[in-house]
């Protein structure tokens, strides 16, 4: 067996429900200056969070963060001097709040922390409370924000931004409206996929992720169709948390590569950009991943791109705005995210990329 390292929230309260368990966790642990981390719809909901002492917000998280709303946040974190920081939100949220957790007073920047464990600590408590059903954010370890002069996503990654505790609550999700509620499922399903297929792939991590897919294949139209499903609601947080469980320990691969530029270039929603490509990237690898693509398949009724079109979405890259010329340059980019394509089952030249960037042209 592969030697495997595998660290979750410590305390993970999950369920209809739960989200008072924060307040009560907090007030055992003496907060008494917490700063939440949202965008304006969290903001409008802090008050569910039910935290003590005098509360703090930041409610100007974008949908793709990049390093001046970083910078942002961190600035008024220097301000207030939170003893909590709150993830409140979806994945972007969730991955500024580990970075306001632990780059403030640090004397560090984001590009000094760049790649594995280069954080060297934390001082302050990190909470995660997912208001969509997509990253997985609150179970990992791993940050992504975009730098503007490069407009390549920085990955940062530590056992520090793990938080000390994720509030898992699908009625959170209610509301969110059927787009969103797509995108988010698919990324959700993208990473329980890629970590599925991965070089990296590990039986201890395959239990859940392959269980993650069937439940995206299982309730994610329900819950685009009845956003008041609460067992298709439920059913979607689960997979988001079970593909957080694949992050840390595998990582996704060429789907995710090859869909950053659509969002750092052309700002498609993650999850969406995602779909995109996935059925894509799933059928170049079947090839090194027979079984596996199989399986997939049997979960979502047999194609992808079906699926994925039975939720409302255009599969085709030029619907979204993305422009033909622009796809060299897109390879060219994805190619050289290695983090990602190291752990591809095939190899996977920048000829190849645009290949699949064409066919789902």
């Amino acid at each position: 067996m592969t030697p495997l390292l595998i660290e979750r929230p410590p305390v993970l309260h999950l369920g209809d429900g739960t989200l008072p368990e924060l307040g009560r966790w907090a007030r055992a642990k003496g907060v008494r200056r917490p700063l939440v981390v949202t965008g304006r719809s969290g903001a409008a909901r802090v008050a569910l969070l039910d935290l003590p002492g005098e509360v703090t917000v930041f409610a100007d998280v974008q949908p793709e963060p990049d390093l001046p709303n970083l910078l942002a946040a961190c600035a008024l974190a220097e301000q207030v001097q939170p003893d909590c920081v709150i993830g409140f939100g979806g994945g972007s949220a969730m991955d500024l709040a580990k970075l306001v957790a632990v780059l403030p007073g640090s004397g560090k920047g984001l590009h000094d922390v760049a790649g594995p464990e280069k954080v060297a600590g934390r001082r302050v408590l990190l909470a995660q409370v997912p208001t969509t059903a997509g990253t997985g954010s609150e179970a990992g370890t791993r940050a992504l924000v975009t730098d503007p002069a490069t407009r390549n996503k920085v990955a940062v990654q530590s056992r520090h931004m793990l938080a000390d505790i994720a509030v898992v609550d699908p009625t959170l999700t209610h509301s969110v409206p059927p787009a969103v509620t797509a995108a988010t499922g698919l990324d959700a399903l993208a990473h329980c996929i890629e970590c599925f297929t991965s070089r990296k792939a590990h039986p201890a991590i395959d239990l859940y992720v392959l269980e993650g897919i069937r439940l995206v294949g299982r309730f994610l139209r329900r819950a685009v169709e009845d956003g008041a499903d609460a067992e298709a609601r439920a059913g979607l947080m689960l997979a988001s948390l079970y593909g957080g469980f694949g992050l840390g320990p595998v990582n996704t691969t060429s789907g995710h590569a090859i869909a950053y530029p659509l969002g750092t270039r052309h700002h498609l929603p993650h999850g969406l950009a995602c779909a995109l490509i996935m059925p894509h990237a799933l059928a170049f690898n079947a090839p090194a991943a027979a079984a596996k693509t199989a399986l997939v398949l049997d979960a979502l009724g047999g194609d992808v791109s079906a699926f994925c079109a039975r939720l409302g979405l255009d599969m085709r890259l030029r619907a979204h705005g993305i422009p033909q010329a622009d796809l060299p340059a897109m390879a060219k980019e994805a190619h050289a995210i290695r983090r990602l394509l190291d752990n591809n089952p095939r190899e996977m030249s920048e000829g190849d990329i645009l290949a699949l960037y064409e066919r789902a042209f």
